[in-house]
């Protein structure tokens, strides 16, 4: 079933504007306010994120429209965690500027509740791709 509801829209919107707010108090005030010296990477990851608050706030016009915004947040924070956060807790190497990451990272379960996981997987996951393989042509 993908049909979603009312309620689950409006949590979804909630998240957009959880999202939005969250990126608007901790990324606009470096991206308006950075000095002359700031690294290359902070800054291309600022802009990111900056552009990722704009568009959720797309997200409380259409929610499902923009789940990907949503679906981008679990994804790079999920990679994170996975990929840096747990190895360096494991190895007893969790230092205290990485440790403030995760604290940042965790409401994002917030999202992971908001999202329509069955919408998702029919939607992104089963639905046959657009224009593909190449050589098919959509039926009019």
């Amino acid at each position: 079933m993908t049909e979603v509801s009312n309620l689950r829209l409006w949590v979804l919107r909630a998240a957009y504007i959880f999202v939005a707010v969250g990126l608007f108090l901790f990324i606009w005030p470096a991206i308006l306010s950075h000095s002359s010296e700031w690294p290359l990477m902070n800054s291309v990851v600022s802009a990111m994120l900056g552009a990722v608050s704009i568009l959720a706030l797309v997200g409380v016009r259409y929610p499902l429209r923009m789940l990907p915004i949503l679906l981008f947040e679990v994804l790079w924070k999920s990679i994170w965690m996975i990929a840096v956060a747990v190895p360096l807790w494991r190895a007893g190497a969790m230092d205290a500027e990485r440790m403030a990451t995760v604290t940042d990272i965790i409401p994002t379960i917030i999202l992971l509740v908001a999202i329509p996981w069955p919408y998702v997987w029919a939607k992104y996951v089963r639905r046959p791709a657009e224009g593909w393989p190449p050589w098919r042509r959509a039926k009019a």
